[in-house]
């Protein structure tokens, strides 16, 4: 018999783009309510039950309303792509890169957190230098990152493509997050492996999807003061033997005149570089990948089929 898929939420963005990967699977049986009947509780509720994995795409409050409807029952395994749960000790972090046992802990996990696309990058270059002893837990780290606007969802898609709405966002490029108070940097410390809080600056362009994050480094400041290639190897053995996560040799990144945040668009990939200056005691640390993909979406189909992979256990 297929799996069961529910995705609560699949009429929004990240659900439309989970509907998108998954339509031309014939392995897998789509439970699906009418965008007029999103809000009929008893429906969702009946549906999420009937699922063997449910995708949620949701806010944080109704993502944990769909949790407390499944309450008492063991039967669906769950996948939620808001931020409600991915600091909650009881949910697997859907990075399956993250370490070399995390694929394994989301396969056989029923509660699995989706990562944020702006965490993914910050955590995918921050976790292996902290794991390897280079980079201080307490050290003062700061995500400078860029976005394309899809990142916000409908409203935001809305704002930046319609030029007659009331709200429209005429500009090419803005920052936001300027309390420093993002709800992505509590993700970003406990996956990270950070004491302290960094300054995260995240930032929206005119480009649909695609993503840039960077974290600067002083190498004096890092444990052993290790030079670049000290740097890009500890990157390079964490994420050996994968395929998902590329990082960039330091040969091809010397020749590079720019990064383009949109390369890995409609994959489930990411890119990471080390650029750096050893005169100068410089490192600067960037990831790419596409916000829908690797950073939601993408993620999500990971996930899923690493936890249908366990189905029987």
């Amino acid at each position: 018999m297929k799996p069961k898929i529910f995705i609560d939420g699949e009429h929004g963005t990240t659900g439309l783009q989970i509907r998108t990967r998954l339509s031309g699977r014939h392995d897998l049986d789509m439970l699906s309510i009418p965008e007029a009947e999103r809000r009929n509780d008893a429906l969702r509720e009946e549906m999420l039950k009937a699922a063997d994995v449910a995708i949620l795409c949701l806010p944080d409050d109704a993502a944990k309303q769909a949790v407390a409807m499944l309450e008492g029952t063991n039967s669906t395994r769950i996948i939620d792509t808001s931020t409600a749960h991915r600091i909650h000790p009881d949910w697997a972090y859907g990075f399956a890169e993250l370490d070399d046992d995390q694929a394994e802990k989301i396969a056989t996990a029923r509660l699995v957190a989706n990562p944020g696309c702006y965490p993914t990058g910050a955590i995918g270059v921050i976790r292996p230098l902290v794991k390897a002893g280079i980079l201080p837990a307490d050290y003062p780290v700061s995500v400078n990152a860029i976005s394309g606007y899809t990142g916000g969802g409908k409203q935001m898609i809305a704002q930046m493509e319609n030029t007659d709405a009331p709200d429209h966002i005429a500009a090419p490029h803005f920052l936001y997050g300027l309390t420093l108070a993002h709800k992505h940097v509590p993700e970003m410390m406990q996956h990270g492996l950070l004491d302290g809080r960094p300054i995260f600056s995240p930032s929206v362009g005119r480009f649909a999807q695609g993503m840039i994050v960077q974290v600067p480094l002083h190498t004096a400041n890092l444990n052993g003061a290790p030079g670049v290639g000290d740097v890009h190897a500890a990157l390079a053995a964490h994420y050996a033997g994968q395929d998902v996560v590329d990082v960039v040799p330091l040969e091809t990144s010397a020749k590079l005149a720019r990064i383009d945040p949109t390369e890995l668009n409609d994959t489930n990939r990411m890119k990471l570089f080390v650029f750096g200056n050893d005169a100068a005691g410089q490192v600067n640390l960037v990831a790419v990948l596409d916000n829908l993909g690797k950073g939601a979406s993408g993620a999500a189909v990971q996930n899923m089929d690493l936890m249908l992979s366990k189905r029987a256990a």
